[in-house]
């Protein structure tokens, strides 16, 4: 068992820069890239895992912070939503197809949602094209209580051109 004042040093690399500090050994990932280096587009919301605001990319995959040990990202890559776009510069294409679809209003999903369509099209370019279950299971682990999720779908539609996938349109 780790005691409550234990400490571990971490080194990863976060949105391309290398971070390296002490902290609390159950200090949680969302709470590592909120407090101690100022990365506040993670949200943090039902601490539980389960609506998805906290989703960041682990080694490219989708995973949720709050529920991730900064020590379990030691040695690892971690992205943010803030990797995307800087301020003032174009949004990224997944960023501004869901504005173009209306797939956004009060922005705290926004940022895992995000971060899992960028997962998807990633692995659309990699040539593992999402199926309609694929895309409806991953949007599936966010909660959205704004949008109706109508905009967000016909994003992720817009976002990963699949045959499949469009053909329900």
């Amino acid at each position: 068992m780790t005691s409550a004042g234990q400490t571990v040093t971490v080194d990863l690399v976060v949105n391309g820069e290398h971070v390296q500090r002490t902290v609390p050994a159950r200090l949680l990932l969302s709470d590592f890239l909120r407090h101690e280096i100022g990365l506040t587009g993670t949200h943090v919301g039902c601490e539980q895992g389960v609506c998805g605001a906290c989703t960041v990319l682990l080694d490219d995959q989708p995973v949720r912070s709050c529920l991730t040990l900064t020590a379990q990202a030691s040695g690892r890559r971690v992205r943010t939503i803030e990797s995307l776009a800087e301020p003032g510069k174009p949004l990224h294409p997944i960023q501004q197809v869901l504005h173009d679809h209306r797939g956004l209003q009060c922005g705290f999903c926004t940022p895992g949602i995000v971060l899992t369509l960028l997962f998807l099209a990633e692995q659309a370019e990699a040539g593992s094209a999402p199926t309609e279950d694929d895309v409806t299971e991953a949007l599936g682990g966010h909660l959205c209580r704004c949008t109706g999720y109508l905009g967000i779908v016909a994003a992720a539609r817009a976002a990963l051109p699949t045959s499949e996938v469009q053909a329900h349109e």
